[in-house]
Protein backbone atom coordinates (compact mmCIF):
# COMPACT_ATOMS: atom_id res chain seq x y z
CA UNK A 1 0.00 0.00 0.00
CA UNK A 2 0.98 3.85 -0.84
CA UNK A 3 0.90 6.63 1.52
CA UNK A 4 0.87 9.64 0.62
CA UNK A 5 4.00 11.76 1.70
CA UNK A 6 2.28 13.74 3.84
CA UNK A 7 0.62 11.65 5.96
CA UNK A 8 4.07 9.68 6.14
CA UNK A 9 5.81 13.23 7.11
CA UNK A 10 2.66 13.69 9.91
CA UNK A 11 3.50 10.33 11.54
CA UNK A 12 7.54 10.57 11.46
CA UNK A 13 6.54 14.13 12.99
CA UNK A 14 4.63 11.89 15.69
CA UNK A 15 6.88 9.67 16.73
CA UNK A 16 9.22 12.53 16.63
CA UNK A 17 7.93 14.76 19.04
CA UNK A 18 5.83 12.63 21.06
CA UNK A 19 8.08 9.54 21.64
CA UNK A 20 6.12 6.86 23.78
CA UNK A 21 3.74 6.59 27.17
CA UNK A 22 3.02 3.71 29.22
CA UNK A 23 1.42 2.93 32.82
CA UNK A 24 2.97 1.31 35.65
CA UNK A 25 1.68 1.00 39.70
CA UNK A 26 3.11 2.60 42.18
CA UNK A 27 3.30 -0.41 44.74
CA UNK A 28 2.63 -4.34 44.05
CA UNK A 29 -0.10 -5.91 45.54
CA UNK A 30 -2.09 -3.99 47.78
CA UNK A 31 -0.69 -0.96 48.76
CA UNK A 32 0.54 0.61 51.66
CA UNK A 33 -2.13 1.83 54.71
CA UNK A 34 -4.83 0.32 52.61
CA UNK A 35 -7.19 -2.85 53.25
CA UNK A 36 -8.94 -4.72 50.31
CA UNK A 37 -12.55 -3.84 50.05
CA UNK A 38 -13.12 -4.02 46.75
CA UNK A 39 -14.33 -0.61 46.08
CA UNK A 40 -14.20 0.82 42.58
CA UNK A 41 -12.55 3.66 41.15
CA UNK A 42 -15.26 6.31 39.63
CA UNK A 43 -13.61 7.83 36.46
CA UNK A 44 -15.90 10.31 34.43
CA UNK A 45 -15.73 12.29 31.71
CA UNK A 46 -17.53 15.42 32.52
CA UNK A 47 -15.75 18.50 30.06
CA UNK A 48 -12.74 17.30 31.65
CA UNK A 49 -11.79 13.72 33.08
CA UNK A 50 -12.70 13.62 36.90
CA UNK A 51 -10.83 10.27 38.91
CA UNK A 52 -12.11 9.95 42.28
CA UNK A 53 -11.78 6.86 45.06
CA UNK A 54 -8.23 5.72 43.17
CA UNK A 55 -7.61 2.19 44.60
CA UNK A 56 -4.94 1.35 42.37
CA UNK A 57 -2.14 4.19 42.23
CA UNK A 58 -0.05 4.86 39.23
CA UNK A 59 2.01 6.44 36.88
CA UNK A 60 1.12 6.96 33.48
CA UNK A 61 4.59 8.03 31.68
CA UNK A 62 5.13 10.06 28.69
CA UNK A 63 8.32 9.99 27.55
CA UNK A 64 10.07 12.62 24.55
CA UNK A 65 11.67 11.08 21.57
CA UNK A 66 15.13 10.17 22.60
CA UNK A 67 16.37 13.19 19.50
CA UNK A 68 14.84 15.94 21.64
CA UNK A 69 14.61 14.55 24.88
CA UNK A 70 17.00 17.28 27.51
CA UNK A 71 16.84 14.69 30.45
CA UNK A 72 14.51 16.45 32.35
CA UNK A 73 11.34 15.10 33.64
CA UNK A 74 8.42 16.64 35.56
CA UNK A 75 5.97 14.73 38.16
CA UNK A 76 2.72 15.77 37.72
CA UNK A 77 -0.04 15.69 40.55
CA UNK A 78 -3.08 16.92 38.95
CA UNK A 79 -5.67 19.02 41.40
CA UNK A 80 -9.32 18.44 42.78
CA UNK A 81 -9.47 19.30 46.35
CA UNK A 82 -8.17 16.13 47.48
CA UNK A 83 -11.64 14.53 46.22
CA UNK A 84 -10.99 14.22 42.51
CA UNK A 85 -8.29 14.01 40.14
CA UNK A 86 -8.78 16.66 37.17
CA UNK A 87 -6.44 14.30 35.07
CA UNK A 88 -6.10 15.62 32.08
CA UNK A 89 -6.91 19.27 32.53
CA UNK A 90 -4.00 19.07 35.08
CA UNK A 91 -2.11 15.84 34.45
CA UNK A 92 -2.07 14.39 31.04
CA UNK A 93 -2.32 17.42 28.65
CA UNK A 94 0.54 18.95 30.31
CA UNK A 95 2.70 15.23 29.82
CA UNK A 96 2.19 15.61 26.11
CA UNK A 97 2.83 19.64 26.06
CA UNK A 98 6.03 18.66 27.86
CA UNK A 99 6.75 16.11 25.66
CA UNK A 100 6.91 18.65 22.90
CA UNK A 101 9.54 20.48 24.68
CA UNK A 102 12.07 17.68 25.07
CA UNK A 103 10.69 16.81 28.66
CA UNK A 104 9.11 13.62 30.49
CA UNK A 105 5.94 14.04 31.81
CA UNK A 106 4.77 11.20 34.09
CA UNK A 107 1.17 11.86 35.52
CA UNK A 108 0.99 10.26 39.51
CA UNK A 109 -3.03 9.16 39.96
CA UNK A 110 -2.88 9.24 43.38
CA UNK A 111 -4.81 7.84 46.18
CA UNK A 112 -7.53 10.23 47.45
CA UNK A 113 -7.70 10.78 51.25
CA UNK A 114 -11.56 10.57 51.06
CA UNK A 115 -11.38 6.69 49.99
CA UNK A 116 -12.84 4.52 53.19
CA UNK A 117 -10.47 1.66 52.28
CA UNK A 118 -7.21 3.70 53.53
CA UNK A 119 -5.72 3.11 57.42
CA UNK A 120 -4.63 6.62 57.42
CA UNK A 121 -5.82 8.79 55.19
CA UNK A 122 -3.55 12.26 55.70
CA UNK A 123 -0.88 9.99 55.20
CA UNK A 124 -1.13 8.34 51.92
CA UNK A 125 -1.09 10.80 49.23
CA UNK A 126 2.27 12.01 49.94
CA UNK A 127 3.42 8.48 50.30
CA UNK A 128 2.41 7.80 46.93
CA UNK A 129 3.82 10.80 45.73
CA UNK A 130 7.54 9.89 47.53
CA UNK A 131 6.76 6.26 45.24
CA UNK A 132 6.52 8.04 42.02
CA UNK A 133 9.52 10.03 42.28
CA UNK A 134 11.56 6.97 43.14
CA UNK A 135 10.00 5.13 40.65
CA UNK A 136 11.32 7.50 37.90
CA UNK A 137 14.65 7.43 39.41
CA UNK A 138 14.90 3.79 39.51
CA UNK A 139 13.70 3.63 35.56
CA UNK A 140 16.36 7.25 34.58
CA UNK A 141 18.43 4.95 32.24
CA UNK A 142 15.62 2.80 30.39
CA UNK A 143 13.57 6.28 29.95
CA UNK A 144 16.51 8.09 29.30
CA UNK A 145 15.85 10.31 32.17
CA UNK A 146 18.64 12.25 34.36
CA UNK A 147 17.97 11.46 37.83
CA UNK A 148 19.27 14.52 38.88
CA UNK A 149 16.98 16.57 36.88
CA UNK A 150 13.52 14.97 38.40
CA UNK A 151 11.27 17.81 39.51
CA UNK A 152 7.39 18.15 40.44
CA UNK A 153 4.51 20.14 39.11
CA UNK A 154 1.38 20.27 41.00
CA UNK A 155 -1.78 22.55 40.57
CA UNK A 156 -4.30 23.75 43.01
CA UNK A 157 -4.28 20.82 45.95
CA UNK A 158 -2.06 18.94 43.55
CA UNK A 159 0.25 22.05 44.40
CA UNK A 160 -0.54 21.66 48.17
CA UNK A 161 1.27 17.70 47.72
CA UNK A 162 3.79 19.18 44.95
CA UNK A 163 4.87 21.49 47.80
CA UNK A 164 4.43 18.78 50.84
CA UNK A 165 6.73 15.93 48.93
CA UNK A 166 9.28 19.23 48.34
CA UNK A 167 9.17 19.81 52.08
CA UNK A 168 8.48 16.49 53.37
CA UNK A 169 10.34 14.48 51.40
CA UNK A 170 12.41 12.70 54.08
CA UNK A 171 9.01 12.02 56.30
CA UNK A 172 8.62 8.10 56.30
CA UNK A 173 5.82 6.15 57.79
CA UNK A 174 5.88 2.28 59.38
CA UNK A 175 5.48 0.40 56.42
CA UNK A 176 6.97 -2.59 54.73
CA UNK A 177 10.13 -1.43 52.64
CA UNK A 178 11.78 -2.56 49.49
CA UNK A 179 14.54 -1.71 47.27
CA UNK A 180 12.93 1.38 45.54
CA UNK A 181 12.80 2.94 48.95
CA UNK A 182 17.07 3.11 49.04
CA UNK A 183 16.14 5.91 46.02
CA UNK A 184 16.06 9.67 47.03
CA UNK A 185 12.42 11.30 46.95
CA UNK A 186 13.48 14.99 46.77
CA UNK A 187 12.58 17.05 43.93
CA UNK A 188 14.91 18.74 41.96
CA UNK A 189 12.85 21.74 41.48
CA UNK A 190 9.16 22.24 41.57
CA UNK A 191 6.31 24.15 39.71
CA UNK A 192 3.08 24.91 41.61
CA UNK A 193 0.16 26.90 39.79
CA UNK A 194 -2.68 28.23 41.83
CA UNK A 195 -1.14 25.63 44.71
CA UNK A 196 -3.13 25.01 47.67
CA UNK A 197 -0.20 25.80 50.52
CA UNK A 198 -1.48 26.94 53.89
CA UNK A 199 -3.79 25.13 56.38
CA UNK A 200 -4.10 28.00 58.73
CA UNK A 201 -6.98 29.83 59.18
CA UNK A 202 -7.18 32.88 56.96
CA UNK A 203 -5.94 32.14 53.40
CA UNK A 204 -6.78 27.73 54.05
CA UNK A 205 -8.91 26.42 50.86
CA UNK A 206 -11.35 24.85 53.16
CA UNK A 207 -11.93 21.59 50.79
CA UNK A 208 -8.36 20.72 50.96
CA UNK A 209 -8.21 20.75 54.49
CA UNK A 210 -11.09 19.15 54.99
CA UNK A 211 -10.60 16.03 53.13
CA UNK A 212 -6.52 15.69 53.97
CA UNK A 213 -7.17 16.10 57.89
CA UNK A 214 -10.30 16.43 58.75
CA UNK A 215 -12.58 19.47 60.06
CA UNK A 216 -11.09 19.23 64.06
CA UNK A 217 -7.25 18.60 63.25
CA UNK A 218 -4.97 20.25 65.96
CA UNK A 219 -2.60 23.09 65.41
CA UNK A 220 0.21 20.59 65.15
CA UNK A 221 -1.35 18.89 62.08
CA UNK A 222 -2.26 21.72 60.80
CA UNK A 223 1.33 23.37 61.07
CA UNK A 224 2.98 20.21 59.28
CA UNK A 225 0.50 20.27 56.38
CA UNK A 226 1.39 24.16 56.03
CA UNK A 227 4.36 24.36 53.33
CA UNK A 228 5.31 27.97 54.07
CA UNK A 229 5.96 26.30 57.45
CA UNK A 230 8.76 23.76 56.74
CA UNK A 231 10.38 25.51 53.98
CA UNK A 232 14.05 24.64 54.79
CA UNK A 233 17.41 25.34 52.57
CA UNK A 234 17.50 22.53 51.26
CA UNK A 235 13.59 22.81 49.84
CA UNK A 236 13.70 23.03 45.83
CA UNK A 237 14.28 25.78 43.63
CA UNK A 238 10.44 26.61 42.98
CA UNK A 239 8.28 28.36 40.30
CA UNK A 240 4.93 29.99 41.50
CA UNK A 241 2.31 30.83 39.31
CA UNK A 242 -1.79 32.53 40.25
CA UNK A 243 -4.14 34.77 39.09
CA UNK A 244 -5.19 37.90 41.55
CA UNK A 245 -8.87 36.79 40.86
CA UNK A 246 -8.57 33.06 42.25
CA UNK A 247 -11.82 32.65 43.99
CA UNK A 248 -10.98 29.42 45.18
CA UNK A 249 -7.37 29.30 46.40
CA UNK A 250 -6.50 32.74 48.20
CA UNK A 251 -3.18 34.23 46.45
CA UNK A 252 -2.09 34.22 49.57
CA UNK A 253 -0.97 30.92 49.91
CA UNK A 254 1.71 31.71 46.70
CA UNK A 255 2.53 34.71 48.50
CA UNK A 256 3.19 32.72 51.83
CA UNK A 257 5.16 30.25 50.48
CA UNK A 258 7.12 32.34 47.97
CA UNK A 259 8.16 34.82 51.03
CA UNK A 260 9.18 31.50 53.12
CA UNK A 261 11.27 30.18 49.84
CA UNK A 262 13.16 33.89 50.08
CA UNK A 263 13.69 33.86 53.49
CA UNK A 264 15.61 30.48 53.30
CA UNK A 265 17.46 31.50 50.73
CA UNK A 266 15.89 29.25 48.20
CA UNK A 267 15.81 29.96 44.56
CA UNK A 268 11.81 30.87 43.79
CA UNK A 269 10.34 32.42 40.62
CA UNK A 270 6.58 34.18 41.42
CA UNK A 271 4.15 35.55 38.66
CA UNK A 272 1.40 37.00 39.26
CA UNK A 273 -0.79 37.90 36.76
CA UNK A 274 -4.36 39.84 37.20
CA UNK A 275 -7.16 37.75 35.67
CA UNK A 276 -7.60 33.69 35.21
CA UNK A 277 -9.87 32.81 38.09
CA UNK A 278 -8.64 29.20 39.14
CA UNK A 279 -8.25 26.53 37.50
CA UNK A 280 -6.73 28.21 34.49
CA UNK A 281 -4.64 25.34 33.70
CA UNK A 282 -2.88 26.27 30.30
CA UNK A 283 -4.60 29.93 30.57
CA UNK A 284 -5.83 29.75 26.69
CA UNK A 285 -8.10 33.03 26.05
CA UNK A 286 -7.44 34.01 29.24
CA UNK A 287 -5.55 37.11 28.92
CA UNK A 288 -1.96 37.38 29.63
CA UNK A 289 -2.26 34.44 32.03
CA UNK A 290 -2.10 32.60 28.86
CA UNK A 291 2.04 33.51 28.33
CA UNK A 292 2.75 31.37 31.57
CA UNK A 293 4.11 28.42 30.42
CA UNK A 294 6.69 30.08 28.10
CA UNK A 295 7.97 31.91 31.50
CA UNK A 296 8.07 28.43 32.94
CA UNK A 297 10.75 27.01 29.80
CA UNK A 298 13.40 30.12 30.45
CA UNK A 299 13.18 29.11 34.62
CA UNK A 300 13.47 25.62 33.46
CA UNK A 301 16.36 26.21 30.61
CA UNK A 302 18.32 28.18 33.98
CA UNK A 303 17.98 25.23 35.87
Amino acid sequence: MKYPILTILFILMATFVHGQNHTLPLWQGTPPLQTAMDLQEDVRQEGIIRIANVQIPTIEVYLPAKQISTGKAVVIFPGGGYGILAYDWEGTDFAKWLNSQGIAGIVVKYRLPVSKSLTDPKEVPLMDAQRAIRLVRQNATAWNIDPAKVGVMGFSAGGHLASTISTQYKHEVERPKDAIDALSARPDFSILAYPVITFQDGAVHGGSRKNLIGDNASAELKDRFSGELNVNAETPPTFLVHAQDDAGVPIENSLLYYQALHQNGVKASLHIYPTGGHGFAFGLGKGAVETWREVLLAWMADL
